[in-house]
């Protein structure tokens, strides 16, 4: 069932090991709620505060190669690396909190960084954790913009 449909400008696909796993952590752990999902193909099309995320499930043909997933080159867990995933929340307190408590892998302990942009500093109260196949999800809480006087 379809909870809300809407279009974001960048969706990523991750490719997970086992999609059971992934549901449970992207769901019980991080608050991402199913939007749809093809149980039979190991799809499912998560959202969070209206950040979209795909899980697809790397299966094998019985020939043994790949079916229809596209990898470029081999895939070896941590998944994702040389890339970060920024995903906004209104409440990193309380996640960052969940996320200690499940025993999941924390890359990053929260902190707050400001950012240089021109003449403004952005501020981040920020996090990284790690799914269960390796990819980093920095989850960040806008702490808004202050002057550079550089």
């Amino acid at each position: 069932m379809i909870t809300k449909h809407f279009k974001t400008s960048l969706t990523p696909e991750l490719y997970c090991t086992n999609i059971q796993t992934s549901l449970n952590f992207y769901i019980t752990i991080l608050g991402f709620s199913i939007q749809y999902q093809r149980e039979e193909d190991g799809f499912a099309m998560l959202e969070r505060q209206g950040s979209r995320i795909m899980l697809d499930e790397i299966k094998k043909c019985p020939t043994g190669k790949n079916g229809r997933t596209w990898i470029s080159g081999p895939l070896e867990v941590p998944f994702g690396r040389g890339i970060n995933l920024q995903i906004n929340t209104d409440n990193i307190d309380e996640l960052y909190e969940r996320v200690q408590k499940s025993g999941a892998e924390i890359f990053l302990p929260i902190e707050e960084k400001w950012y240089r942009a021109d003449d403004v500093e952005l501020g981040n109260h920020q996090f990284i954790v790690l799914d269960p196949d390796g990819y980093m999800l920095r989850f960040v809480q806008d702490l808004g913009r202050r002057f550079n006087g550089n």
